[in-house]
C-alpha cells in the first residue's frame, strides 16, 4: 500500500472547520428545544400528541441515516456535508409552521431525517480527520456540539423571554446558521471515493462490524436519555425535592457531559479508548448506585453527574472505532447511528413504562446495570487499524482519499 503525507497545517484547519460544523448542528437542536412549548400551543395539541410528535425526528433520523454514505459517494464528503448541513439548518423552520398534529409529524420526521443524515457525514470526516492527525479529536468534537446547544438553547431562551414568534426566531437562526456551516465546510477534508469503489446501497441493515460498536453506544444513550429526561423527576417523585432543585441535577448532568467531552481527547489519547471506556463505565455504574441508594438529594445529584461524566466519551469514540471497522466508515458510523439513535427514541419510554409497573428507583436500576456493560464491552472498541508515529497513515482499499493530494 503507498503511503500518504498530509500537511499538518491544512489538518489543523480541517479539524477546526469540523469543529465548527458540529458547534452549528448542535446550535440547530438547542434552537429548537427551547421553542418546543411554543410549538405545542401553535400546533394545539396536547402533550400526549406532542410526546407522539416528538417520537417523529427518531424516525424520521433512522430512516435517513442509511442514505448518508451513498449521497457521500456520489457528491464527495464535502459537498455531501454541505448540502445535506444547510437542509439540517433550514429545516429548523419547519416545526415553528405546522398549524396541527399532522402537519408537526411530518415537520419532525423531516427535521430528523436531515439530522441524522448530517450527522453521519459530520462524523465521517472527523474519524477521517481523526485518522489523518493520528490522535483523538472526536470527543472534543461531540464537545462542541454540546457546546452549539448551549448556545442555540441560550439563544432560545432569551427568545422565548421576550415573546418572541418562534417563526421569526427561526428563520433568523436558520439564515445564520445556515451561513456560518457553509462558511465552516469550505475548510473540511475534501474526500472523493476511488474510481474502483462501489457505491453503497441506498438503504441497509447495519453492518456486522457495526453491531457491538453500536450496543456499546445503545447502553451509553440509553443512560444519557434516561438521565436527561427523568433525573429531575426522580428527585421531585423520590427524593420529595423542590422544581429547582430537581432542574438543577438535569443541568449537573449536562454540564459534567459537556466539560468531559471536551476534555476527553487528551484521556483518551493518554490512556487509549478501550481503557478510557472502561473506566467511565466504572464511574457510571458507580453514580447509578448513588442514585439508586440516595438517602438525600444532594447524593442523587452528585450520582447523576457521575453518570454524565461517565459516558461523556462513550458515543464519540464509538463512531471513531466504526470509522476504523471496515471499508466504508460513513456506511459503518451509519449503522452505530442508527443504533444509538434507536436507544434515545425508546429509553424514556422504556423508563416510564417500567416506573409505572414498578418504581423509579427499579427504572435506575437498569440504567445502572446498562452501565456496567459499558466496562463489560469496551474491548469492542478495539480495532486493528491504529495510527503511525510517523504522521502518515495507510489508507484502507476502497476507503475515500483527498482530492488533490499525490501519493507516493
Amino acid at each position: 500500500m503507498s503511503e500518504v503525507v498530509y500537511d499538518k497545517q491544512r489538518l489543523k484547519r480541517a479539524r477546526i472547520a469540523v469543529a465548527a460544523v458540529f458547534c452549528v448542528h448542535g446550535a440547530v437542536a438547542g434552537s429548537f428545544a427551547t421553542r418546543v412549548p411554543w410549538i405545542q400551543e401553535h400546533a394545539d395539541v396536547s402533550a400526549g400528541k406532542l410526546g407522539l410528535a416528538l417520537a417523529f425526528p427518531a424516525i424520521g433520523a433512522s430512516l435517513a441515516m442509511p442514505l448518508a454514505s451513498r449521497i457521500s459517494h456520489r457528491f464527495g464528503a464535502r459537498n455531501a456535508l454541505r448540502g445535506l448541513l444547510a437542509m439540517w439548518t433550514l429545516a429548523l423552520v419547519l416545526p415553528s409552521l405546522a398549524p396541527n398534529l399532522l402537519t408537526l409529524c411530518l415537520a419532525l420526521f423531516v427535521y430528523g431525517a436531515t439530522s441524522g443524515m448530517s450527522d453521519v457525514a459530520m462524523n465521517a470526516l472527523g474519524v477521517e480527520t481523526e485518522n489523518r492527525m493520528k490522535k483523538s479529536i472526536m470527543s472534543g468534537l461531540h464537545g462542541m456540539w454540546s457546546v452549539g446547544a448551549l448556545i442555540g438553547s441560550a439563544a432560545g431562551t432569551v427568545a422565548a423571554h421576550l415573546g418572541a414568534d418562534a417563526r421569526l426566531h427561526h428563520v433568523l437562526a436558520a439564515v445564520a446558521l445556515t451561513t456560518i456551516g457553509l462558511v465552516a465546510v469550505q475548510g473540511v477534508l475534501d474526500l472523493q471515493p476511488e474510481p474502483e469503489e462501489e457505491a453503497p446501497p441506498r438503504f441497509s441493515l447495519p453492518p456486522r462490524s457495526a453491531l457491538l460498536i453500536g450496543a456499546v453506544g445503545f447502553c451509553a444513550v440509553f443512560a444519557e436519555g434516561a438521565s436527561l429526561d427523568w433525573s429531575a423527576v426522580y428527585l421531585r417523585d423520590v427524593l420529595d425535592t423542590s422544581a429547582g432543585v430537581a432542574a438543577a441535577s438535569t443541568t449537573g448532568f449536562t454540564l459534567t457531559m459537556a466539560i468531559a467531552r471536551l476534555a476527553g481527547d487528551a484521556v483518551v489519547n493518554r490512556f487509549g479508548a478501550v481503557r478510557t471506556v472502561r473506566v467511565g463505565g466504572v464511574l457510571a455504574a458507580l453514580g447509578g448506585l448513588l442514585v439508586v441508594l440516595a438517602p438525600h438529594p444532594v447524593v442523587a445529584m452528585a450520582g447523576f453527574a457521575l453518570m454524565g461524566l461517565g459516558i461523556a466519551v462513550v458515543v464519540p469514540l464509538a463512531f471513531a472505532s466504526a470509522g476504523r471497522s471496515g471499508p466504508n466508515p460513513s456506511q459503518a458510523i451509519a449503522g452505530v447511528a442508527t443504533i444509538t439513535y434507536t436507544s434515545s427514541l425508546i429509553a424514556p419510554s422504556a423508563i416510564g413504562t417500567l416506573a409505572e409497573a414498578t418504581s423509579l428507583v427499579t427504572s435506575f436500576a437498569l440504567v445502572t446495570v446498562l452501565a456496567c456493560g459499558l466496562a463489560a464491552f469496551a474491548g469492542v472498541l478495539r480495532t486493528d487499524r491504529g495510527p503511525e508515529r510517523d504522521g502518515t497513515t495507510v489508507p484502507t482499499p476502497g476507503r475515500m482519499n483527498r482530492t488533490g493530494e499525490k501519493s507516493h
